[in-house]
């Protein structure tokens, strides 16, 4: 399907994909009862692009990027990660795939109570058997704002540092790509800020190829790009939006 494309300022990004899905459908339950999530989606992200997803409840945001990050298989299509069709993979070269390739973020931060920040944070290198770069790691730590935090557990932080703990642990692998599900949906409206600062910066400075499911024009606007889905198809490409060009999409294809 054609995408109308409207552009704010170029943006200068690698013309490699990190993700390529083309001609995406998820469909749930069967004959005249069947439901069409998603009907037929083409999308590339390109590597150190920040792409937000919007759309109403029920447009398939979410499907998309669960579809994306191997969490769900499409029902027709296919998706390809870092030149990879994840598609057919079975459960356990699935599991590989997303320890080497992706990182997530989600709304509720997902953090065991019984390790510190640091602890929390290398976990999923501990689960491969694998030792962090320890100049990686104090320079994330730094980053995230962390530094001064790294022995606290979880109870000892507030919401928003415990959310930039999930995002370091996100980043602590290196991933070629970072899904992000609401990631300030669960935060007040300054720490959220903070957050949505963090995750620009991670692509700013890392080159972090990042995809972002959200409702909040707010977040949305960060973005090099934001896809706007209606009714299981991408009906809206921007570049380069305000929070208002971002409202008024949805204004337009909400009614």
């Amino acid at each position: 399907m054609a995408v109308r494309e409207e552009s704010k300022g170029s943006v200068d990004v690698p013309a490699n994909a990190a993700v390529d899905a083309r001609g995406v459908t998820r469909r749930y339950g069967e004959g005249e009862t069947a439901v069409d999530a998603l009907r037929g989606v083409d999308l590339e992200v390109r590597s150190g692009e920040l792409v937000a997803v919007m759309g109403p409840s029920g447009s398939g945001k979410s499907t998309l990027m669960h579809i994306l990050a191997g969490l769900d298989r499409p029902t027709e299509g296919t998706v390809e990660i870092a030149g990879t069709e994840i598609t057919q993979l079975d459960d356990t070269q699935l599991t590989r795939l997303r320890r080497k390739h992706i990182g997530f973020v989600f709304q509720f931060f997902n953090l065991l109570p019984m390790l510190d920040a640091e602890e929390n944070v290398v976990l999923p290198l501990s689960i491969s058997g694998e030792k962090p770069d320890r100049a990686w790691l104090d320079a994330l730590l730094t980053q995230m704002g962390l530094a001064d935090r790294r022995r606290h557990r979880p109870s000892e932080l507030s919401g928003g540092q415990q959310q930039r703990v999930a995002i370091a642990r996100s980043l602590v692998t290196r991933p070629t790509i970072l899904f992000a599900d609401e990631p300030t949906g669960n935060l007040d409206s300054k720490t959220g800020g903070e957050i949505l600062e963090l995750l620009r910066a991670s692509t700013d400075t890392y080159g972090q190829t990042t995809v972002m499911v959200t409702h909040e024009a707010r977040a949305a606007s960060i973005a090099d790009r934001v896809l706007f889905l209606g009714d299981g198809l991408i009906v809206k490409e921007m570049r380069g939006a305000s929070q208002s060009d971002v409202l008024a999409v949805m204004n337009s294809i909400s009614s």
